[in-house]
């Protein structure tokens, strides 16, 4: 079994929010670990409701803040959180990197005893372009 830390980075690397899991498998697939990710914060959102939710992609109906969404104390449900996680890797919408490596399909295996640390960058568009 595998304990892997999930990190939130800025586009220059800077961290911005982390947290461990233990117990995972020694290997899954990116697919797998951008659900469990999601599926992680939204029951810790879940399990203390509040104004403000910090997570990889935004909920129906809530609102952009400065690293993280305003809404109001409700429940979310993970798994339509983690189909928008996947549809949002899909059109870029953040980049998924193991160690220092980007991975590029959701369907790539990840050896988690090797790269203990998956970082999620988020991708601002530019207005205009």
């Amino acid at each position: 079994m595998a304990a892997v830390t999930f990190r939130d980075e800025t586009a220059t690397g800077k961290p911005i929010e982390e947290f461990t899991l233990p117990d995972l498998p020694e290997s899954i697939s990116a697919r797998e670990l951008v659900r469990l990710r999601v599926r992680e914060e939204v029951a810790r959102y879940n399990a203390a409701p509040s104004a403000r939710f910090n997570g990889l992609v935004r909920p129906m109906d809530a609102e952009v803040e400065l690293n993280g969404y305003r809404m109001g104390a409700r429940r979310i449900d993970w798994e339509k959180q983690a189909d928008i996680a996947e549809r949002a890797f899909q059109r870029n919408g953040f980049v998924l990197l193991i160690g220092e490596r980007q991975v590029e399909d959701l369907s790539e295996v990840i050896d988690l005893t090797a790269d203990p640390v998956v970082s999620f960058i988020k991708l601002v568009p530019l207005v205009g372009g």
